[in-house]
């Protein structure tokens, strides 16, 4: 498990891609790699990682096809860098939210507004996410944990707001409009959803295509019953 708060930003210092995998090395800023041991998880902007293998200040990583697939760690060469976090140990205080390390889907960068003191990002989201991403809850963005502050349901996009120690301890300085971003969900938003969604399908049955009609003359969708 991990908090979300990012420890650090590592280099990817070589790539080596075989056939179904890719093994990475990553380079850590100092003092990150204290006591850390092969078999512990690191979470790779946002990705739960497994250590192979260790060298100073380093360590490698192999990465499963199934997880080039969904994320974005098979776009990346070397000299990029990402967002490292070590695995929660037991106490630890959780300063953002719980993260499982498992990336839920990639999404887009659709836009960046730099105010005086804050740094805001608009995230395209693919449509059939959207019912888990509510106004002032969590969601976690290249493994750092973020509060959502609005929500366009329409148009796909949710905005998230960064200080400026969010953007000294993480690679969102750098990312670009249009650059591709690894989204976890909040699991108990999730689950909630994905429950009174299951009831109301139970329950109505074959009448929910009549409470859909009903709803969208009226400008609304079910997933405005979950975000009341």
């Amino acid at each position: 498990m991990f908090t979300g708060i990012v420890q650090g930003v590592a280099n990817i210092k070589k790539i080596q891609d075989q056939t179904g995998l890719r093994t990475i090395q990553l380079a850590f800023p100092a003092g990150f790699d204290y006591d850390l041991q092969i078999g512990a998880s690191v979470a790779t902007d946002g990705v739960c990682l497994t250590v192979t293998k260790l060298f100073e200040d380093a360590a490698e990583f192999d990465i499963m096809q199934q997880t080039l697939a969904i994320t974005t760690l098979g776009s990346y060469a070397e000299n990029a860098q990402v967002n490292v976090e070590r695995a929660a140990k037991d106490g630890a205080e959780i300063g953002g939210h719980p993260l499982s390390g498992h990336v839920d889907f990639v999404a887009q960068l659709a836009q960046i507004r730099q105010l005086e003191n804050n740094y805001v990002m608009r995230i395209a989201v693919p449509k059939e996410w959207m019912r888990y991403i509510f106004a002032k809850g969590y969601i976690a963005i290249n493994g750092a944990s973020l509060t959502i502050a609005e929500v366009d349901r329409d148009a796909n996009w949710f905005e998230v707001w960064l200080i400026p120690e969010t953007l000294r301890m993480t690679v969102f300085g750098q990312k670009k409009v249009g650059d591709s971003l690894n989204i976890e969900i909040e699991r108990q938003t999730q689950v909630v959803v994905d429950t009174v969604r299951n009831m109301l399908q139970e329950t109505l049955g074959p009448l929910m295509p009549a409470l859909e009609t009903l709803l969208a003359q009226q400008g609304k969708s079910t997933q405005d019953l979950l975000s009341k």
